[in-house]
């Protein structure tokens, strides 16, 4: 008996390479899953083509003209209804704490306005597994609550283009040839509330060479980016994928972290 295909959503911001790996994975049947949507930030990203061109519902939730338009009239707008600034305040670590609460609140209020946007567009294509292939914007505890709630079966998962915990941030592979690193490589993990910080599903590493450029660095690694996310995404479609928690290191009783061990068969 074949395993049933999830629902996979994607979210994109530019060309969508990672989304056609997806895709074509997809329809090979190397993968046990159905794209159901591809969304994106940016209305001019080229990767919504490639979802159209293959029959996939499309959306465009634009973050730029909602965010200028919190900013305009900040006072006056009005969050969504399950919004609690308190409770999202607590729980954020995308921003340092040491970041004024204005600042702070200016960004959980205008990326709510957004996120609730992206969250009434998706509710129209029922999905088990959201899958953020090259979106480029962070995720707040408001999005990650309604979308993926249980912290023990999460279902947002991202790619990155290091080997965390290492180079996290936006520019993972620049980051690595700029250090001198010999080895490079991507990362898969679920998203929680901190930035590339959640649990790691899979690595996959690739060798640096004295004449490589940053340029070939990053073409090494979007080709091992292709075969590493659609393998991990169908670990998830296989429900092999476990959250284990590991014990708190009594120095710092805030170690506590969340590992994902992968089920064999």
């Amino acid at each position: 008996m074949g395993i049933k295909k999830i629902r996979v959503g994607t979210l994109i911001s530019g060309g969508g390479t990672n989304l056609q790996a997806i895709i074509d994975a997809a329809k090979s049947s190397e993968i046990d899953a159905e794209i159901v949507f591809t969304g994106t930030d940016n209305p001019s990203a080229k990767g919504l083509v490639r979802a159209t061109n293959e029959g996939i519902p499309t959306f465009v939730s634009d973050y730029r003209a909602i965010i200028a338009g919190y900013k305009k009239n900040p006072d006056k707008t009005v969050p969504p209804m399950n919004f609690d600034l308190k409770t999202l305040m607590a729980k954020q670590r995308l921003l340092p704490h040491d970041t004024s609460p204005e600042k702070i609140r200016a960004f959980l209020c205008s990326r709510a306005l957004a996120e609730a946007d992206l969250i009434r567009n998706m509710a129209a294509y029922p999905f088990d597994l959201l899958v953020l292939a090259g979106f480029l914007r962070t995720l707040t505890p408001y999005f990650i609550d309604q979308v993926s709630p249980d912290p023990d079966r999460p279902r947002i998962m991202n790619i990155h283009p290091a080997l965390l915990p290492a180079f996290p941030g936006t520019d993972g592979y620049g980051d690595t040839f700029r250090y001198g690193c010999k080895v490079g490589g991507a990362t898969v993990h679920f998203v929680d509330y901190g930035e590339d910080s959640g649990p790691i599903i899979g690595q996959r590493s690739f060798p640096i060479e004295p004449e490589d450029t940053l340029d070939s660095v990053r073409e090494k690694g979007l080709r091992v980016e292709w075969a590493l996310y659609p393998a991990c995404i169908q670990l998830f479609a296989e429900e092999r994928l476990k959250i284990v928690h590991l014990p708190s290191d009594s120095r710092s009783p805030s170690s506590n972290k969340r590992i994902v061990k992968i089920i064999p068969f």
